[in-house]
């Protein structure tokens, strides 16, 4: 499915395998185009014949069901173990020992039938060639065996039940038996059951970073903002997590038609190219057949120029071409590769298929995705801004590296609100988890923010209990805010918390808190907010606003009703106390591995489907774009002058966006990958990404692609090397991948890249000396 599915994106769609049982490219293209987020839904349910009150009737379900087939994902045509185990046994070099031992019993037998007492050794010859194909094919077929039990592929994928609404009777069903127009209710927690239309939505947010990489959940709503269907908020995706709230919808898609199925079907029926290692080794084979063939030939006619009789010149010739093949190779091949990918597998590399060891030694080009790979995938607080001041929060657990005075009336402030004014809390039953490892019910902004404060000030949910929650407007996509008022435990009557979108936040506070006192929120304080929102902002980081309220006790007395429908409450001429702002971080060792790669001649591009400005924030702190180099933009600002003035030739780094990539020739692609050494594609599709390695394979590239997500699934079946994740990584991703990194740590790669080499090196001293 195209990120954004627009029209014009689908002429760049890569080139696939025509096979029983998948779609051509031609299919696929009809397939992909999405419009029922553009249309009314009064006009989606005349079309789908349903209703959103009653829904379908179990008549029209059961003919839909009938039509359509099961919604489930059609698991990948898998190949039959015989065909795996002979491929091992007749493949690459193999082929050309069946031929020696052949040979050799052609020549026994001659010797046989035309001379007595005929010498036994071609016989033996044959059998110990014959015995060494079978024995290192059981071993390589056993090694790759092992490593594919690992793999389930597809089934937890599949949500197991659904709440649907039938007849106007609300059922739980089989996820499987959820058709097209069915009406469906989603809670927290829930997985999507199909693609579906939001019809209504209370808070609800879908985990959406298997499918398009963004790490933060997104927010769902009945209301068309994108053209794009998945940058719209109207439509949830078959198999994504709703993570808060709760929504209904209208199934618009069920089964391998949902975007997550096409995905899936794109990267099944992807055409697989050789390793370069098999690449190498038929190459090798064709010199060495050619050369033995040669002198065979060659000694053949000599013989007979000679007078040898015929018989024995063609014994001659065979035994000559036997002698060329050189029967140690295989058997070295194989046991290097499997040594390593032993080797591997304990510095948590699992490796499927055993020539994929060597091919990460011959990598040049790696394009790794950012959620989970370069990233941990987890929401944490970089930056506070109180007090005027920006500063870096400490998330470590013994808090040895905090900046700031925790007894400053601006601190405690912020605190104050950001402890109350949240519904994140802890799982139960786990104290003895370190607090960043712990598990949250709640969205992910304000785990990360539960998890800020438990380690600054502690105590988080007695602190709660001591200040009860009265009253609560929950987060919406149309306030932006989130507010809750609180009976405080020192008998000063109630106060009002307010967080959300800082602009918003902003507009509805009169005054602000800094170093312990009230001031006026005057155009030089509103100047020094933004300075600080543009700052944090430009670093990629999501960042939340916070005001509170002393409500009057004359006025709001205890046991004061308050009614969230009347808003009997003061909503604006709050006192704003600061922001908290918070990153996806990257993972410890993956600046290291970068400069690694850099440092052995790798290119490391970034391709995700997160924001910009977030993917280049990562690229900058994880060195894929260097401290000093600028992108186009960068150079146009220090300059002053409009982004068309710049030379792209001047920038060495780039940050690419997926509408610019839609809209680009091969040829236009081609140039971006020859000019910048280092690069950034952001708010990429799946298709995208499949286009960009096959860019980078044109330039002569052996690629390898690195990542966890759904998405990232067809670029991992089409990349000389594809590794998956193995904890964070999806089951569709862990198919198409040739490698796992158990530990999900991208520094992993380098040392893959460290044992190909080292292979590769071997095995041409091997194969000089068995030549020799």
């Amino acid at each position: 499915m195209e990120q954004g599915s627009s029209k014009a994106s689908l002429e760049k769609e890569p080139k696939m395998t025509k096979k029983k049982g998948k779609m051509d490219l031609e299919e696929l293209k009809q397939e992909t185009t999405m419009y029922e987020h553009e249309v009314s839904i009064q006009t989606l349910c005349a079309r789908l014949s349903t209703d959103t009150e009653m829904g379908l009737s179990p008549e029209q379900a059961r003919r839909i069901l009938d039509r359509d087939g099961p919604n489930a994902l059609t698991p990948p045509p898998t190949t039959p173990e015989w065909v795996k185990f002979c491929k091992q046994l007749f493949g690459g070099f193999a082929i050309l020992l069946w031929v020696g031992a052949l040979l050799c019993f052609i020549a026994y037998s001659i010797q046989t039938t035309s001379m007595e007492g005929a010498p036994d050794d071609n016989l033996y010859l044959g059998i110990v060639l014959m015995a060494v194909v079978i024995v290192t094919g059981i071993f390589s077929y056993y090694q790759e065996a092992k490593s594919s039990k690992i793999m389930e592929s597809f089934k937890s994928m599949v949500p197991q039940y659904a709440t649907v609404v039938r007849g106007g009777q609300k059922l739980t069903i089989s996820a499987e038996e959820v058709v097209q127009g069915d009406i469906v209710e989603v809670a927290v927690g829930d997985l999507i059951p199909a693609d579906i239309r939001v019809v209504w939505s209370a808070s609800m947010k879908v985990d959406n970073s298997s499918l398009t990489g963004e790490s933060e959940p997104q927010s769902r709503c009945p209301d068309h903002t994108d053209d794009n269907p998945l940058e719209t908020k109207n439509i949830a995706f078959f198999s994504t997590h709703c993570v808060e709230g709760s929504g209904k919808g209208i199934v618009i898609h069920t089964g391998d038609r949902t975007v997550m199925g096409r995905i899936a079907k794109l990267a099944s029926g992807l055409e697989m190219g050789n390793t370069p290692i098999a690449r190498e080794i038929e190459h090798f084979i064709h010199i060495i057949t050619g050369v033995a063939v040669f002198l065979g030939v060659a000694f053949f006619l000599i013989a007979f120029i000679l007078g040898y009789y015929w018989l024995d010149a063609v014994i001659f010739l065979i035994g000559i071409i036997v002698a060329n093949v050189p029967e140690g190779l295989l058997a070295t091949v194989t046991v290097c590769l499997t040594l390593t990918a032993k080797r591997m597998a304990k510095k948590n590399c699992l490796v499927k298929n055993l020539e994929a060891v060597e091919t990460l030694g011959s990598t040049s080009t790696i394009c790794s995705d950012k959620t989970g790979t370069l990233t941990q995938n987890r929401m944490t607080v970089a930056h506070m801004w109180f007090d005027n001041h920006i500063i870096e929060a400490d998330t470590t657990e013994d808090q040895s590296g905090v900046q700031y005075d925790k007894t400053s009336a601006g601190w405690k402030a912020l605190a104050r609100v950001a402890c109350l004014c949240s519904s994140a809390e802890f799982k139960t039953g786990q104290e003895n988890i370190s607090i960043l490892k712990r598990d949250c019910i709640g969205d992910a902004s304000e785990s990360a923010i539960l998890k800020c404060m438990e380690l600054g000030i502690g105590g988080v949910a007695a602190y709660r209990q001591g200040n009860p929650k009265v009253c609560e407007i929950p987060f919406n996509s149309t306030n932006k805010y989130h507010v809750t008022i609180h009976d405080l435990d020192d008998g000063s009557g109630y106060l009002l918390c307010m967080k959300g979108a800082p602009e918003r936040i902003l507009d509805r506070c009169s005054t602000i808190f800094i170093h312990g006192k009230e001031k006026v929120l005057d155009g030089g304080m509103k100047e020094a907010f933004n300075d600080a929102y543009l700052e944090l902002g430009g670093m990629g980081e999501r960042v939340i606003g916070f005001c509170d309220y002393k409500l009057p006790q004359g006025e709001y007395m205890p046991g004061y009703k308050f009614d969230v429908e009347a808003e009997n409450f003061p909503l604006s001429k709050l006192r704003f106390v600061g922001l908290v702002a918070m990153i996806d971080p990257p993972r410890a060792a993956v600046p290291d591995a970068v400069s690694k790669c850099r440092s052995a001649g790798i290119k490391v591009i970034m391709v995700t489907g997160d924001h910009p400005i977030t993917a280049k924030a990562i690229a900058k702190s994880v060195g894929i774009i260097s401290e000093g180099n600028e992108t186009v933009e960068d150079i146009a600002e220090r300059m002053g002058i409009p982004v068309s003035s710049v030379d792209p030739k001047d920038a060495r780094a780039c940050v690419v966006h997926g509408g610019e990539l839609r809209d680009m020739s091969p040829s236009a692609l081609d140039t971006i990958l020859r000019r910048h050494p280092e690069l950034v594609f952001a708010r990429t599709s799946p298709q995208q990404k499949l286009i960009i390695v096959e860019g980078c394979q044109r330039m002569g590239q052996i690629v390898a692609v690195t990542g966890d997500g759904v998405n990232d699934s067809p670029a991992l079946k089409k990349a000389d090397i594809g590794v998956a994740m193995g904890i964070s990584g999806s089951d569709v991703s862990k198919q198409a991948a040739d490698m796992i990194l158990l530990d999900d740590n991208f520094a992993s790669i380098v040392t893959g890249v460290e044992e190909g080499r080292l292979i590769f090196d071997n095995l041409k001293k091997s194969i000089a000396y068995t030549l020799t």
